[in-house]
């Protein structure tokens, strides 16, 4: 047999089947086996769509962005000593009725597909640096029967136009974006520049533990942002094995809520 061809790489489409009671969902998720990270669906991005999935009566006519990697934002003022919130933490906040729902690093976006599909409004995005996420991207959309939503090239830590003119967002959906301490802050700084010119949104993010020497709450106290752990369990994402796929295995997943540490009712 011999080598394959040069600038070909090997891929295929992915299904995704949630379930819960007699209720289903599939979704058709293109995958490149490519050095570029947002070409497939890592496990955070199974745990986070679960999430989606058990609150899938929440989502109808409202509104989401799915996020890239990045962009700074102009510093806000000098920051305050940042606490953990007292009380029990909910396993789904209370939100406005109406939602705008925005992926950042969406990749191959299963999370923002799959609240497309459950009736949000969602906009996806990705690096603009990498033309072929996006099309990945653009591809899940089509797929799955959502051609008219919308995707975006935003870059963590850019102020570009595309990230000035976004419509007001509610839900902010990011898994698996602290990937690279380095970028942390960049991160973070755009999502307080998000949160900023929504003051009532929500960063809803999973992560995979990778190091227990990482963290970001310098960086939250930094941004006058306060996170709320939510356990797995209370979304039935405590398994090796979700929607009908191999992942998460065994990786250590969690996830958290962010939002604006002086928001209203804080």
């Amino acid at each position: 047999m011999g080598e394959p061809r040069r600038g070909r790489r090997r891929g295929g489409v992915r299904r995704y089947r949630f379930t819960e009671g007699p209720a289903a969902l599939t979704l058709r998720i293109p995958e490149v086996l490519d050095s570029q990270y947002g070409m497939y669906v890592w496990p955070c991005a199974v745990v986070l769509a679960q999430y989606l999935w058990v609150h899938r009566r929440s989502l109808p006519g409202k509104r989401v962005l799915e996020v890239p990697t990045g962009p700074s934002c102009h510093p806000p003022s000098q920051s305050r000593p940042c606490q953990e919130p007292q009380g029990p933490r909910p396993p789904f906040p209370s939100l406005p009725v109406t939602r705008l729902w925005f992926q950042v690093g969406a990749g191959v976006s299963l999370p923002g597909v799959l609240a497309a599909k459950c009736g949000a409004e969602v906009t996806l995005s990705d690096s603009e640096e990498l033309p072929q996420c996006l099309r990945n991207c653009r591809r899940s959309c089509l797929l799955n029967r959502l051609p008219h939503v919308p995707v975006l090239g935003l870059t963590w830590g850019r102020v570009s136009p595309e990230l000035l003119s976004l419509a007001p967002v509610d839900i902010i959906l990011g898994s698996d974006v602290f990937f690279d301490p380095k970028d942390f802050e960049d991160i973070l700084t755009t999502i307080y520049f998000l949160l900023e010119k929504n003051p009532h949104a929500q960063f809803w993010t999973t992560y995979q533990v990778r190091s227990a020497d990482w963290s970001i709450e310098a960086l939250l106290c930094k941004w006058k942002l306060k996170n709320v752990h939510v356990p797995l369990h209370s979304f039935s994402a405590d398994k090796e094995h979700l929607a009908s796929s191999s992942l998460p295995g065994r990786h250590t997943i969690e996830m958290m809520i962010i939002s604006l540490a002086q928001s209203d009712g804080t």
